[in-house]
């Protein structure tokens, strides 16, 4: 059997056990994101063997790249101005304080710790810097947590995914890890971001035309077709693709909520077996060798700290004075989930050829696959403790 054949099965099967799990995982720790990445892993080269995929194979950088386009532009369709301007102060603290403060911290510990230098530390920072509440589902989704903390943390999650690329990109270059530098760089970045606003805009606006309206069936296929349309043109142009992605999310929930409204749940499903798949791919790559003699003790000290005292020493300082109640903080704080989007980046830059590249890539591996596991099977349990609170309030 080739490589796409078993790739389809697995993915198949590891699909089918977890629509079929789906209601049970709901209530207990069972997470659907776990049994991919541990699906991946038990058929990849670390176990079975039945898939065997390295990280250079062309439908792995294919597949985490479409996937990651599919992740921000429906990231960014959950925010739109309207929503930032409406509750923006949690989110921004989280945003221009405590991102900027994890990026930092993390670079700090990968210096001092891992003994990276400053260029790969603050890059490694900076891919480890976006978190992803999918993983963490329970949080956003359950009515019994409070609004706030369900706003902030959709809101962050949504968009610091495109607030770290440009980071990302920028320090790449500059470690010399992609063929754009100076102004090209920054005309990739901005004529994504150009693409993702003028397609949407021009798309909405025809639209609106009397003979050119979509009927109500078809309507999630026009967020479609504009997301295809900034894809197509931004790999036509040399244009960044993520950002155009991420761009026209935000567009299209700005300027059209039905259409937003429409596509959500459609866009969501399309979003998550995207996702699901990269992830068992990412399960693929890892083996034992690389767990556990390919990454030194320091390593494994620098993932947990990653996770239990980065994101929650920068969001203490961010929370100051926000109001918001300890409980619904120590929760913010602790799921921040390192999710997808970093999986990517740690792949652009393991492709990008840098000198550190594969340690960098190795510690981003280890921190996601910490992250997943324990983010993922801990979110229903505190979403419980704030469902027994309100029981006990009334």
């Amino acid at each position: 059997m080739n490589m796409s054949s078993a790739l389809l099965l697995s993915f198949a099967v590891l699909l089918l056990i977890g629509v079929l799990i789906s209601e049970r995982a709901n209530r207990t720790v069972i997470s659907t994101a776990v049994l991919f990445l541990l699906g991946g892993f038990a058929l990849g080269q670390g176990g079975l063997g039945f898939v065997t995929v390295t990280a250079d194979d062309p439908i792995v950088g294919g597949l985490a790249e479409l996937a990651l386009f599919s992740v921000l532009f429906t990231d960014g369709m959950r925010i739109g101005f309207k929503d930032l301007r409406l509750a923006w102060r949690l989110p921004g603290r989280a945003l221009l304080v405590g991102l900027p403060l994890t990026l930092l911290i993390t670079a700090l510990l990968a210096h001092y710790l891992v003994g990276l230098p400053w260029l790969e530390s603050f890059l490694l920072g900076a891919v480890l810097a976006p978190t992803d509440p999918v993983f963490a589902a329970a949080i956003v989704g359950r009515k019994e947590v409070p609004g706030r903390l369900r706003h902030l943390l959709n809101v962050e999650s949504g968009l610091n995914d495109g607030l770290a690329l440009p980071i990302v990109l920028l320090l790449l270059a500059v470690a010399g890890g992609t063929d754009a530098h100076g102004w090209q760089l920054f005309e990739e970045i901005a004529l994504g971001i150009v693409v993702g606003i003028a397609v949407p805009w021009v798309v909405l606006r025809l639209e609106r035309l009397p003979f050119l309206q979509a009927t109500k069936s078809l309507q999630p296929l026009l967020a479609v077709s504009i997301g295809l349309l900034v894809l197509a043109i931004c790999q036509a142009t040399h244009a960044n693709l993520f950002l155009g992605a991420f761009a026209a999310g935000i567009t299209v929930a700005s300027s059209g909520q039905g259409l937003r409204h429409e596509f959500e749940q459609f866009g969501e499903l399309v979003t998550e077996l995207l996702k699901l798949g990269a992830i068992m791919v990412f399960g693929a790559l890892i083996t034992p060798v690389f767990l556990f003699q390919e990454i030194p003790f320091e390593g494994w000290v620098f993932a947990v700290l990653a996770l239990v005292a980065v994101r929650p020493l920068a969001l203490l300082v961010s929370f100051v004075g926000s109001g918001l109640p300890m409980r619904q903080q120590v929760s913010a704080m602790w799921f921040g989930p390192k999710g997808f989007a970093s999986v990517v980046y740690g792949l652009i830059v393991l492709e990008s050829g840098i000198a550190l590249s594969n340690q960098v890539f190795h510690l981003v591996a280890l921190v996601i696959v910490i992250s997943i596991i324990a983010h993922s099977s801990t979110d229903v349990l505190v979403a419980k403790q704030f469902m027994v609170k309100e029981d006990k309030a009334h």
